[in-house]
């Protein structure tokens, strides 16, 4: 193979990531997983990372099918979307510790109840058994019923069966059986491992270390196994050495990527183009940072800023508001101030038109 270069592997990285869309379910195959969030700005993050990839794309459309594309909700690397093939590989979980309050026979309790039932709204959990209120970890206050549902469901007893206005409904879940053999076991170890770094590949030797070790937290049984798991990967993955840095990618892939099309792309703070810093830093020299969580005060590009890729370029970024039903984007340039070829105001304005449909919005 000829010498690589940072281009080839950012060229790559976008052909590989930004594929052809194509209808919802063949995508979700594709990627495996898909990142969730909360935030909606102007759209959840799911939404705005799938708009790119499946065709005819509307905000809210994997929430509104979720209960035909056999798709699950659960902790992967982050929370998200998975396919059952890759879900299935991650259960049963074991070594999650001991139950929080309020204790193991409220939760074998509520656990009971959503059997009788077959699947339920949590506030059908809170009225059978009003046990009022616990401490989250984000420090505020939710229901210990809600509580004791997201455990149920992390230790795999529980899956998500659908939403319901946003919020999670539950029905009840057969544990799988463990994985008897250490061949067998180190097979499903590798699979989620090839998973993961076909979703963010090429990936960096640092990142690729990282992701290995956070599959402890959605494969906990598999706390002890992480190193072996990681020198597995590097031994089976394809990879080189590129400007100082040892990247990893599939092994039946090589690196290559035609320049992209003349359009702009924004993307969500999760999209996969955009998820690793460490290798955005690298690609494009730029130090992007999410800041809704930052105070207004010290944010440097906005409460949501989506990075603007131009064919293979970084260009800037835009925060979209959506104020009496239209798009209002607040955009920012890399170099302060747009592109000067005479392609970009049209590429531009026809990735602010998909939005618009997208949202369902007016210009």
């Amino acid at each position: 193979m000829p010498a690589l270069s940072l281009p080839t592997l950012r060229r790559y990285a976008i052909a590989r990531s930004l594929f052809t869309p194509r209808p919802l379910a063949r995508a979700l195959e594709a990627v495996g997983f898909v990142q969730a969030d909360p935030i909606r700005a102007p759209a959840r993050a799911q939404d705005l990372t799938l708009r790119h990839r499946v065709t005819g794309y509307r905000a809210g459309d994997l929430e509104r099918r979720y209960r035909a594309l056999g798709i699950e909700e659960d902790f992967f690397v982050n929370y998200g979307f998975l396919t059952r093939d890759l879900h299935a590989r991650l259960h049963p979980r074991r070594r999650v510790g001991a139950w929080p309050r309020p204790g193991k026979k409220v939760a074998e309790a509520v656990l009971a109840f959503v059997r009788d039932r077959g699947e339920v709204h949590p506030r059908d959990v809170d009225a059978h058994f009003a046990h009022g209120a616990v401490t989250n970890y984000w420090g505020g206050s939710s229901s210990a019923t809600t509580h004791v549902l997201d455990h149920l469901h992390y230790r795999g007893l529980l899956r998500v069966a659908g939403r319901a206005a946003g919020i999670r409904c539950y029905a009840p879940r057969d544990l799988p059986s463990d994985i008897e053999g250490v061949a067998a076991r180190r097979g499903c170890q590798d699979a989620v491992v090839d998973a993961v770094v076909a979703l963010y590949a090429p990936v960096p030797s640092a990142t690729l270390a990282w992701l290995v070790n956070r599959l402890r937290l959605a494969a906990p049984q598999w706390r002890a196994d992480t190193p072996a798991m990681l020198g597995r990967a590097k031994a089976r993955l394809a990879g080189a050495r590129v400007a100082g840095i040892d990247w990893y990618w599939p092994a039946d892939e090589t690196p290559a990527g035609e320049p992209p099309d003349d359009r702009v792309a924004l993307l969500a703070p999760f999209d996969p183009v955009v998820w690793d810093r460490r290798r955005f830093e690298a690609f494009w020299d730029w130090r992007y940072r999410f800041e809704a969580y930052t105070p207004a005060a010290k944010r440097a590009f906005g409460y949501y800023a989506m990075p603007m890729l131009w064919r293979e370029r970084i260009v800037g970024w835009a925060n979209l508001v959506v104020q009496d039903g239209r798009l209002v984007p607040a955009l920012g340039y890399v170099a302060g101030r747009p592109p000067r070829e005479r392609t970009f105001p049209r590429a531009l304005e026809a990735e602010l038109a998909a939005i618009r449909v997208f949202l369902g919005v007016d210009g």
